[in-house]
């Protein structure tokens, strides 16, 4: 079994370990995965040293909290860490009624969710966590989705922003100071607004998806220098920006789950082929960047198989020569200001 290294969730006294497992993609993002797969896979992930397993309702309707479950309820409870999110609750559809699109086989079955960023609304949704991963700790709570990316309307983001801040919140602070939760934290796609939150609460640490990357480091402007003021860790979704940075970059790669841009094309081969000239694969170098900030405590990809489990532990293990990241920069393919061991 591999040994992974360990970081801390901001002041708290939780570790994770440096690589983690998402768990969109075993609630039937992008993919559709048998339950037994999705076992095989946390398992792959526990065996290759991953203790660090985040997982939502949203993710296939309760799908993923489920399978994560099922197959963390196997492993002794004080070696990993496990985090889900807030927001949404999940509700039974009456008859005929479909559930919104996006997730394969339309996600749990009979289940639809519903945006509920109150006192009571992340109450029940982390009961009702509790129940579908049939686990008595639940170590982190994030709360999900309050950003443009995802609401695409900015009164309605506004209007979740002051709920949620204002109400659940509370929420979530009485179940850290009560012990039930160990860290409390906001799950987006955008460093401006994880900014906005950290000013505005005491949050231990924010997963932020696709934001401080190989291909972009937007992040690191003011979020990640307030995160370090602050203490708070940062866990980073998206390593591989939902594709584009797996390797073997063509036209039709995809950056945040559509095809990418003909810059980000063009700057992402660039990328690449400085990495062949030092031997080292694209997905590798995708994986480790991000770690060299003292802000960052784990790089959490999604998997749809084992082979990618194994993949993404065979990439955080690989030894990196420094001019690499020093080529990247008189390039100008990385910020200057981007930390790396040189």
């Amino acid at each position: 079994m591999t040994t992974l290294k360990r970081r801390k969730i901001g002041t708290t006294n939780l570790e994770v370990s440096e690589l983690g497992l998402g768990g969109a993609p075993m609630g039937g993002f992008r993919a559709t995965i048998s339950d037994a797969e999705a076992t095989a896979l946390i398992d792959a992930a526990y065996e290759g040293g991953v203790r660090y397993f985040d997982t939502s309702p949203f993710y296939g309707y309760g799908r993923s909290e489920l399978r994560m479950g099922s197959a963390l309820r196997q492993k002794p409870s004080d070696e990993y860490v496990l985090s889900t999110k807030v927001g949404r609750v999940l509700r039974a559809m009456r008859p005929g009624e479909r559930p919104p699109a996006g997730f394969r086989d339309n996600g749990l079955p009979g289940f639809a969710p519903v945006f509920d960023y109150t006192y009571d609304g992340v109450m029940r949704s982390l009961e009702h966590s509790h129940l579908r991963l049939g686990l008595a700790r639940i170590d982190i709570a994030l709360i999900h989705d309050v950003d443009f990316w995802t609401i695409k309307d900015r009164a309605v983001l506004e209007e979740r922003f002051k709920t949620v801040m204002g109400s659940g919140f509370k929420a979530l602070d009485e179940l850290r100071k009560a012990g039930v939760v160990g860290a409390i934290g906001v799950g987006i796609n955008e460093a401006d607004t994880s900014l906005r939150f950290i000013q505005a609460g005491d949050f231990d640490c924010m997963l932020l998806a696709g934001r401080y990357t190989l291909l972009e480091q937007g992040a690191l402007a003011e979020f990640l220098p307030e995160c370090v003021k602050r203490n708070v860790s940062v866990i980073l979704g998206g390593p591989y920006n939902s594709g584009i940075l797996t390797g073997g970059v063509k036209p039709g790669a995809t950056h945040d789950y559509a095809a990418a841009p003909a810059n980000l094309i063009d700057k992402a081969q660039k990328i690449e082929a400085v990495c062949r000239r030092h031997g080292v694969e694209l997905g590798a170098a995708a994986m480790q960047f991000p770690l060299f900030h003292p802000a960052l405590c784990a790089v959490i990809p999604g998997a749809l198989s084992v082979a990618e489990v194994k993949q993404n532990v065979g990439r955080i293990g690989v030894k990196i020569p420094s001019d690499l990241w020093s080529e990247l920069k008189r390039e100008k393919l990385l910020d200057p200001a981007a930390p790396t061991p040189n």
